[in-house]
C-alpha cells in the first residue's frame, strides 16, 4: 500500500507536516513529551511511513519524514497539543477527498500506537483518541 495523495492539491508535505502535529497533540497531551513517544515516533516514520511513500521534496528528502521534522519543531516550540490537533483536523476536513479508508486507518493505527509507546494510554491520550474518532465521523460522516 502506498501512502500516495489522491488529489493533486493534497501536497506530500503539507499532509505530513500535519500528520506530525497530529502526532506530536497525542504525545504532548499530558504534559510532555516522553522519550519512549518520540523514539516510537521516529519508529513509525522510518519502519512505516518511509517505505511507503514514493514522493521526495526538491532536494530527494522522502517527504513522510516532513512528520518527524514538524514533530520536532513542535517540541521545540512546546506547542499547544490542542492546536496541533485542531490544525490537522481543519487540514482533513480541507482534504477529506483525498483521505481513502486506508488513509484514514492508518491515522487511526499511528495515533494509537504512538499514545501506547509509553507504559500505555493516559487518560488524556485516551480522550484525544476519542476526540480524533469523533471529528473523523463528523468529517466523513
Amino acid at each position: 500500500m502506498e501512502l500516495c495523495c489522491k488529489e493533486v492539491k493534497m501536497q506530500y508535505r503539507r499532509f505530513y507536516s500535519e500528520l506530525g502535529k497530529l502526532l506530536y497533540a497525542i504525545a504532548a497531551i499530558d504534559g510532555n513529551v516522553q522519550k519512549k513517544e518520540y523514539n516510537r515516533l521516529r519508529e513509525i516514520v522510518e519502519k512505516i511511513l518511509v517505505p511507503q511513500e514514493p514522493s521526495t521534496d526538491a532536494f530527494g528528502t522522502d517527504n513522510a519524514y516532513y512528520a518527524e521534522i514538524e514533530f520536532d519543531i513542535l517540541m521545540d516550540q512546546d506547542a499547544s497539543p490542542e492546536a496541533c490537533f485542531e490544525s490537522f483536523c481543519s487540514y482533513v476536513e480541507s482534504h477529506k477527498t483525498a483521505f481513502d479508508k486506508g488513509l484514514k486507518n492508518l491515522v487511526k493505527s499511528l495515533a494509537e500506537a504512538l499514545s501506547k509507546s509509553d507504559r500505555g494510554q493516559s487518560k488524556k491520550e485516551q480522550a484525544l483518541i476519542r476526540k480524533l474518532d469523533k471529528r473523523m465521523k463528523e468529517i466523513f460522516g
